[in-house]
């Protein structure tokens, strides 16, 4: 039986992402020559990655001539988002409190790091997310789909 196919994103659907959020829709040549100061990469390697990040729903492509271009449906704050949640649920049970305190267990924080965390959570709101945010934060997280406007 093949692995459960992960809604997160690997290294190389991470690499593709980033080339499509700073240079908007793309063919795949125009990916290869974008990612090869990081290793050439080859062209079906990225074709089969692509494809694969459509099924996933990060990019959409569309049909220009012979050439397909293809373009991200999800933005990169919000996949950072989706990412950092998918950890919290998976390592932390779902508490933001357990992995800050991992974070500032870490000796690396550097000082600056650690002020502008303290002026972050010293300016959070006190209530909790409403009932409909947290709702949709809990579909999104358990089937992998990201929605509109998240």
């Amino acid at each position: 039986m093949p692995p459960k196919r992960s809604i997160t994103l690997t290294q190389a659907e991470l690499r593709l992402m980033k080339v499509l959020w700073g240079r908007g829709e793309s063919a795949v040549s125009d990916m290869v020559s974008a990612t090869s100061d990081d290793g050439e990469l080859a062209y079906t390697s990225v074709l089969t990655t692509i494809r694969i990040l459509e099924t996933k729903g990060y990019v959409s492509h569309r049909q220009e001539g012979r050439a397909f271009l293809y373009s991200a449906c999800i933005g990169e704050l919000e996949a950072s988002r989706f990412e950092v949640r998918h950890v919290l649920q998976r390592f932390f049970g779902n508490s933001r409190e357990r992995l800050l305190l991992s974070m500032l267990g870490d000796d690396k924080i550097s000082p600056e790091e650690l002020k502008r965390l303290k002026d972050t959570i010293a300016g959070a709101p006190d209530e909790d997310l409403e009932a409909g945010e947290a709702a949709k934060l809990d579909e999104s997280t358990a089937t992998g789909e990201f929605a509109e406007g998240a």
